[in-house]
């Protein structure tokens, strides 16, 4: 049997995973808020690839290794043939 405690952390390490993922931080930056301040000038359409390039590079590291640089060169590819658009 479980007490409460252990209900809530239990909770809590599942909100984090969502809402905070280790290998979506890096210090005190969240590979989400550089997207952003990246992305915010492109087009959308370009603004799209590069924000998922930078995503699977950020993390290839700390999940998939080089199966996620393979999907950041495949983003990174389309920005590149959508340059000027």
């Amino acid at each position: 049997m479980t007490n409460g405690s252990e209900f809530m952390n239990r909770e809590k390490l599942i909100s984090d995973v969502v809402n905070n993922p280790a290998h979506y931080t890096y210090g005190e930056v969240e590979v989400i808020d550089y997207i952003e301040q990246v992305i915010k000038d492109y087009p959308p359409k370009m603004a799209f690839a590069i924000g998922n390039a930078i995503k699977y590079i950020s993390r290839a590291r700390h999940k998939n290794g080089k199966e996620d640089l393979d999907k950041a060169r495949w983003y990174l590819q389309r920005a590149f043939d959508n340059w000027g658009e």
